[in-house]
């Protein structure tokens, strides 16, 4: 497998894992959605390790991927963050 590939495979794999934690995608081994607020923390950072650690040696598309999704998850951890203090 390219090592593009694999970078790839890897970040979206700590993204879907992050989804799944929020609550908005289901656990693959469950098949349930459940919100766990630190797990989902933990692969943002984890994520934001990878950007830091990286700098520099990724190509455009991997960059933009990698801030793009860590964009994202941030996002969504704040809406449901929100939306468990109204509850």
């Amino acid at each position: 497998m390219e090592e593009n590939s694999l970078f790839e495979l890897l970040t979206l794999s700590l993204g879907n894992a992050a989804l799944i934690g929020l609550g908005l995608m289901p656990d693959p081994m469950t098949d349930k959605s459940e919100v766990n607020l630190s797990n989902t923390m933990s692969n943002i950072d984890i994520l934001l390790m990878l950007r830091e650690k990286t700098q520099g040696n990724l190509c455009e598309k991997e960059k933009k991927m990698l801030v793009d999704l860590i964009h994202d998850l941030q996002l969504k951890l704040v809406e449901v963050q929100k939306k468990q203090a109204n509850s």
